[in-house]
């Protein structure tokens, strides 16, 4: 029987103590479907959530980690017809092993001026900032803020916010992010480990606020994010990094008449056509191979070193993602 590696886990709880790479058989694709193998992996916080049982998908046990990841067609199942070797990025549930059975119409072909160590973060940071900026609306001069300011996702969302015009504001703790920041295009960045956020938000807009947020870590600082909306402002929330749910101040919603709701990539891509999707893939690869849209990477580890890699991505002070690289 011919075996592969894989990151696996039998029990929820820290990726530390309970990730483990073994030898699993190598998979068989069938009707509709096809092998990748796989080269990098992204890491992202919902793999960590996933590991721990606390994402929006629970793991059926034991289950292999990762959702993002990017190779090249190893083998075709009945009735699909891509070339061996084409180059291409997916999302699944357990990616981090040396192959992954995909459905042949979910997988994406990589444009040849897209290294895999972009690759394969080039599909649910750059499609959930694409998405979540469609959602929100908004137009030029309008002022979005941006919790978790530092992270890849918010780094690709100022990029594509400010190429149309719109101020963005990053909420960070460190100051060693500002620089970064506003060279991609952000309008303020504001370190709340020094600063008022409120204080300071009120006096960048006038005092009229902001006219979306976009939220990820919830507790204080989704709270603290709430209070800085204008009259008839929106919250988009699409994380919860500190594991604490967000206090809602009833009587702040009702008198400054604010929203509140979520983006989950999945139901959004879903909910686009065929016509759609094909249109967002073609924006979102087109800027990244055209430099126009840029992807860091920090450091790669092999998949033996998966626990070292996911240390990594939990420490605080990244100015990168960290990926697997299974070459």
């Amino acid at each position: 029987m011919n075996m592969m590696k894989a990151a696996i886990f039998e029990t929820k709880g820290d990726p530390q103590a309970v990730l483990q790479v073994k030898e699993v058989a190598l998979p068989e694709p069938g009707e509709g479907e096809v092998r990748i193998k796989v080269s990098t992996c992204n890491i992202n916080p919902s793999d960590v959530m996933f590991i721990h049982g606390l994402y929006g998908i629970r793991p059926q046990l034991p289950a292999v980690a990762g959702f993002e990841a990017a190779g090249a067609v190893d083998k075709c199942g009945a009735g699909v017809e891509l070339p061996q070797g084409m180059r291409v990025t997916f999302t699944a549930i357990g990616v981090w092993q040396e192959y992954v059975i995909v459905p042949a119409k979910l997988v994406i072909p990589v444009p040849d001026g897209v290294s895999d160590e972009v690759a394969c973060q080039a599909f649910v940071n750059p499609f959930t900032a694409y998405g979540m900026l469609g959602v929100a609306g908004l137009t030029e001069g309008q002022y979005l803020m941006l919790t978790a300011g530092g992270s890849a996702f918010s780094k690709f969302v100022i990029q594509l916010a400010a190429a149309q015009g719109i101020k963005v504001i990053s909420v960070v703790r460190r100051d060693d992010q500002k620089e970064e920041l506003l060279g991609l295009g952000a309008t303020a960045v504001i370190n709340t480990s020094k600063e008022d956020l409120g204080k300071t938000v009120r006096t960048l807009t006038e005092k009229q606020g902001v006219d979306y947020v976009f939220e990820a870590v919830g507790g204080e600082t989704g709270e603290r994010a709430l209070e800085c909306l204008k009259q008839g402002g929106t919250m988009l929330v699409y994380g919860l990094l500190s594991l604490q749910s967000t206090p809602v101040n009833n009587g702040l919603m009702l008198f400054k008449d604010l929203t509140i709701k979520g983006f989950w990539l999945s139901t959004w891509m879903s909910n686009l056509s065929k016509e759609e999707l094909i249109k967002v893939t073609k924006t979102v690869f087109g800027s990244l191979a055209t430099q126009n849209l840029q992807a860091d990477t920090e450091k790669a580890y092999s998949l033996d070193e998966v626990k070292e890699a996911v240390a990594h991505h939990e420490r605080p002070g990244r100015k990168g993602k960290v990926i697997l690289d299974l070459r």
